[in-house]
């Protein structure tokens, strides 16, 4: 996970938001926060698959397991005041399995940077291809079945359950949108968006000048 450069993950660490390298003695149960101890999210993996874990997410996405499971923390530790990380990172290897050290605050900030900055770059990847034609109809109904079902795979991980009819919703609404998307960048590109499935012809600058 980490090396004597102060990389983790394959990624620069500053000095300061170095993650804490020798945490304190193992705190007992009583010293534990309840919401630590009933915390279930990531228990289908442990200690020894993180190597496993991280090299699936470096084939399939921009984001490590570190930067996984922080961001996953993050959503789930967040208050009205805002992420509570002196609590993710003291108690780390507690909340999920496969992170064997503790974190400092800023460490754990700077995964959370790091995994939003990533989705957003993959984002605007993602939908420029989307929007741009590179892609015919099919093909993008095939890539987002690929991509859903890498992110299905991930949120059962965490221990989300979905049903068949949930999963086959899901998918439905998303192939709608991307379908609109298709549509919506082709008004932008052309005067005139033809159907990629019945191939009819409509004018969408007159259709936008009438609203």
């Amino acid at each position: 996970m980490s090396d004597a450069s102060g990389s983790v993950d394959g990624e620069e660490v500053t000095q300061a938001v170095s993650r804490v390298d020798e945490p304190a003695a193992e705190p007992s149960d009583d010293e534990v926060p309840a919401d630590v101890r009933e915390y279930e999210r990531f228990s289908k993996i442990d200690g020894a698959t993180y190597d496993r874990a991280n090299e699936f997410l470096r084939d399939r996405t921009y984001i490590t397991a570190r930067e996984w499971a922080i961001a996953r923390l993050c959503a789930d530790f967040r208050t009205e005041t805002g992420v509570e990380m002196t609590k993710i990172g003291e108690n780390l290897p507690e909340l999920v399995p496969f992170m064997t050290d503790t974190y400092s605050p800023q460490a754990v900030n700077q995964a959370r940077a790091s995994f939003e900055g990533k989705v957003r770059k993959a984002g605007a990847t993602f939908l420029y291809g989307a929007m741009c034609d590179f892609f015919t109809a099919e093909e993008l109904d095939d890539l987002m079945y690929e991509v859903t079902e890498i992110a299905k795979f991930l949120l059962e991980v965490e221990g989300v359950e979905l049903s068949v009819d949930e999963e086959l919703d899901a998918e439905d609404r998303i192939s709608e949108v991307m379908r609109e998307v298709r549509e919506h960048s082709a008004a932008l590109r052309h005067d005139e968006v033809t159907c990629p499935e019945c191939g009819h012809t409509h004018a969408v600058a007159a259709e936008h000048d009438g609203e």
